[in-house]
C-alpha cells in the first residue's frame, strides 16, 4: 500500500509539473503574470514534494540517493528544478527557467515511469564509499551546469534567428540578450569542466582502489574524457576567437548529445558503471 500511494504521489507530481509549463508557456505567449504565479507556485510545490520525498529516502536508505540510474535521474531533476527557481527569484530570467523546467520534466517522467527498479543497485548494496558518494555527486552537479549551457546556447541560437530575421514579437521580450546568453553558457562551461574533471579523477581514485578488474578502457571513461575535451576544445576555441556567435552556441548543444549518449548508453554498456 505504502509503495502504490507513493507511486501514486510521484504521478501527481509529474502533473502538477506539466499544468505548470503549461502556464509557463501561456505567460510566455500572452505575458500574462496571473500565469506566471500559477506555474510558479506549481513548481514550487512539486519541488516541496522531491524534497520531501528525496529526505524520506535518505531517512529510510541511510545514504544519499545517486548510486543507481534512476536515483540519479531525480537527484539531477531535482537539482534542475531547484536552479530555475533560483533562477527566477534572484535574476527574474524566464526562458532560461522554462526550458530548464522543460528538461527537469523529461527526466522526471522518465524517472516516475521506468520500471520498479528504482532501489535495485549493485552499486547501492555493496560499493557504497565516501569516495564514490564525491565522485557520483560531482558528475551530476557537472551535468547540471552542461545542461545550464544548454538552455543559454539554445536561447541564443533562437534570440540570433528572431534578430537577424526582424520578426521581433512581444514573446520574445523575455529572452535574455544575445551578451547574457554568451556568458551564460561560457560561465557554465567555465563551471562544468573542472566539477567534471574532479569527478573523473576521484572515479578513477576509487575504481583502482576498490575494483579487483578496472580498466580506463570501459566505455563510460571513455565517454566521458572525451565529453571533457571537447567542453575544453569549445572553451579553447571560444577564448582565441576560432569560436563565435552561432557556431559557438551550436558546439556547446552538440556537446551537451554527448553528454547525455554518454549518460545513459555510456552506463548501458560499462563493466562495472552498475546504473539500472
Amino acid at each position: 500500500m505504502a509503495d502504490l500511494t507513493m507511486t501514486r504521489l510521484h504521478e501527481a507530481m509529474v502533473v502538477l509539473y506539466a499544468i505548470s509549463l503549461v502556464f509557463y508557456f501561456i505567460d510566455y505567449l500572452n505575458k500574462d503574470p496571473k500565469a506566471h504565479r500559477i506555474a510558479f507556485w506549481l513548481i514550487s510545490v512539486v519541488w516541496v514534494l522531491q524534497s520531501a520525498f528525496l529526505g524520506l529516502y535518505i531517512i529510510q536508505t541511510h545514504r544519499f540517493p545517486i548510486l543507481s540510474l534512476f536515483e540519479g535521474i531525480y537527484f539531477y531533476a531535482w537539482l534542475l528544478i531547484t536552479i530555475s527557481i533560483f533562477l527566477h527569484c534572484l535574476y527574474r530570467v524566464d526562458l532560461p527557467v522554462f526550458f530548464l523546467n522543460v528538461i527537469g520534466f523529461i527526466f522526471m517522467t522518465i524517472h516516475t515511469f521506468a520500471p520498479n527498479q528504482l532501489a535495485l543497485s549493485p552499486v547501492g548494496k555493496s560499493l557504497i564509499s565516501e569516495l564514490l558518494f564525491f565522485h557520483v555527486t560531482f558528475a551530476i552537479l557537472s551535468y547540471v551546469a552542461f545542461s545550464l549551457s544548454f538552455v543559454f546556447s539554445t536561447l541564443y541560437l533562437i534570440l540570433y534567428n528572431v534578430l537577424k530575421k526582424k520578426k521581433w514579437t512581444k514573446q520574445w521580450t523575455r529572452l535574455p540578450s544575445l551578451d547574457q546568453a554568451q556568458k551564460g553558457m561560457t560561465w557554465a562551461i567555465l563551471v562544468g569542466i573542472p566539477i567534471l574533471l574532479i569527478s573523473l579523477i576521484l572515479g578513477l581514485q576509487w575504481g583502482y582502489s576498490s575494483l579487483e578488474h578496472f580498466t580506463v578502457l570501459d566505455t563510460k571513461i571513455i565517454g566521458s574524457f572525451l565529453s571533457l575535451l571537447i567542453y575544453c576544445f569549445i572553451l579553447y576555441g571560444y577564448r582565441k576567437g576560432k569560436l563565435h556567435t552561432t557556431m559557438y552556441a551550436w558546439t556547446n548543444v552538440y556537446a551537451f548529445l554527448v553528454i547525455i549518449v554518454n549518460f545513459f548508453l555510456g552506463s548501458r554498456l560499462s563493466s562495472f558503471h552498475f546504473w539500472y
